[in-house]
């Protein structure tokens, strides 16, 4: 992976990583760096799940929307699982 991938896939995880905060319901106990992370995981893990689905490179036009789209909910799930388990945690 070049520099450049790298770099750009760290842009598009934190943007993700934002919009799955967006999306998540009520208050996340988690700070910025956490959020980044996620979205980077959910964006890569999103890739995986979105080539093994069929969205790949040489499907339609449209697969840049779904590999997307995968990529967002699987991040939206990471931040929920993880703001739960925050918030479980500082209660005790």
């Amino acid at each position: 992976m070049t520099p450049e991938g790298i770099i750009s896939a760290l842009v598009a995880g934190t943007i993700i990583g934002i919009i799955a905060r967006i999306l998540v319901p009520s208050m996340q106990p988690i700070g910025c760096i956490m959020t980044i992370l996620l979205g980077i995981v959910g964006a890569f893990a999103g890739i995986f799940i979105g080539n093994a689905m069929g969205f790949g490179p040489d499907s339609a036009d449209y697969s840049f929307w779904l590999v997307l789209l995968v990529q967002i909910v699987t991040a939206v799930i990471l931040v929920a699982i993880t703001a739960a388990i925050f918030r479980k945690g500082s209660s005790a």
